[in-house]
C-alpha cells in the first residue's frame, strides 16, 4: 500500500491555479525527489500532504495513521533569543532529552543539544531542522528545498544524511530540490514538475558522458543520473516538455479528508 497518494489534484490560490491534473504516489521507504521551475507548484504540493492547503479539486489518500516530518524550506528564529537547540527539540512539549539526543544523532549532528540556536551554521541548523522533523520517527519525511543557501558540498552532505536516515529507520522521503547535481543521485525516482507531472522515473546514474558531468557538476562523489520518462506516445532518456503519466494508486487506499 502507498502511503500517500495524490489523485488528479488541481490547487490555486484565486483564479490563479497552481497545479493541474497532478497525481503521484510514494512507497514505503523509497526517496522521491520533485524537480522544477520556480512557480510550478513544488512547495504547494508539500503543503498539500501537510493539509496547509485544501485542493480544488482531486483527493488525496494517506495509510492509516501515517506520521509524516516536515523541513520547511525557512524558519526564522530571532538570533537575540536565548534558546538551546535540546529546548527548541522539546517545544511545545512532552518530548525527553533521550528522544532529542537520539534525533540529534541520527541527523548527524549529536552533543549539539546544549548549543544556542543562534551560534549554529546554515548546515547545523538544517540538521537541527531534519532532527526536529524525526522526533516522531515519521514514515515519511518532506523536504522542501531543505539544503536552500548552503553551498554545494554542504548540500551533498545533507543529502547523503537523508540518506542514512532512511537506512536506519526506514521512512520514506519526499523532497524537492533544485539541486539536480547532488539530489539526482540520492533518488529512487524523481518527479519532473510544472503545474503539471511533465516526467517521472529512476535515475540511472551515468558514469561517463561529459556533456552531462560538465551541465549537472560532480555532485555527490561525481555519480550523476538522467531521467527515465514514461510518455504518452515515447519512451525517451531525456527531459522533454511532453506530459506523461503517473502510478495509479490502489483503490484500497485509505482517502484522508481533503
Amino acid at each position: 500500500m502507498s502511503l500517500v497518494s495524490v489523485e488528479n489534484i488541481s490547487a490555486g490560490f484565486g483564479a490563479n491555479r497552481v497545479l493541474n491534473d497532478v497525481s503521484l504516489s510514494v512507497e514505503p521507504g523509497e526517496i522521491v525527489t520533485i524537480v522544477g521551475p520556480n512557480g510550478s507548484g513544488k512547495t504547494t504540493l508539500l503543503r498539500l500532504l501537510i493539509g496547509a492547503v485544501r485542493p480544488a479539486s482531486g483527493r488525496i489518500r494517506r495509510k492509516p495513521g501515517l506520521r509524516i516530518g516536515y523541513v520547511p524550506q525557512k524558519l526564522h528564529i530571532d538570533p537575540t533569543l536565548p534558546i538551546t537547540v535540546e529546548r527548541f527539540l522539546r517545544l511545545p512539549g512532552g518530548v525527553t532529552r533521550t528522544v532529542c539526543a537520539q534525533a540529534l544523532d541520527r541527523a548527524g549532528v549529536p552533543g549539539l543539544g546544549q548549543r544556542q540556536m543562534s551560534a549554529l551554521s546554515g548546515g547545523q541548523f538544517q540538521r537541527v531542522l531534519l532532527a526536529r522533523a524525526l522526533i516522531n520517527e515519521p514514515d515519511l519525511l518532506l523536504l522542501d528545498e531543505a539544503t536552500q543557501g548552503l553551498d554545494q558540498p554542504g548540500s551533498a552532505a545533507f543529502y547523503i544524511q537523508v540518506e542514512e536516515v532512511r537506512r536506519r529507520t526506514g521512512c520514506a522521503v519526499l523532497m524537492i530540490s533544485h539541486e539536480l547535481h547532488v539530489v539526482m543521485a540520492a533518488s529512487d525516482r524523481v518527479v519532473c514538475l510544472n503545474g503539471h507531472v511533465c516526467c517521472e522515473g529512476t535515475p540511472e546514474i551515468v558514469s561517463a558522458a561529459p556533456e552531462y558531468r560538465a551541465l549537472f557538476g560532480t555532485g555527490t562523489g561525481g555519480a550523476l543520473a538522467l531521467y527515465r520518462h514514461e510518455h504518452d506516445h515515447a519512451h525517451d532518456d531525456t527531459c522533454t516538455h511532453g506530459e506523461g503519466h503517473t502510478h495509479t494508486p490502489s483503490e484500497n487506499e485509505t482517502e484522508a479528508a481533503e
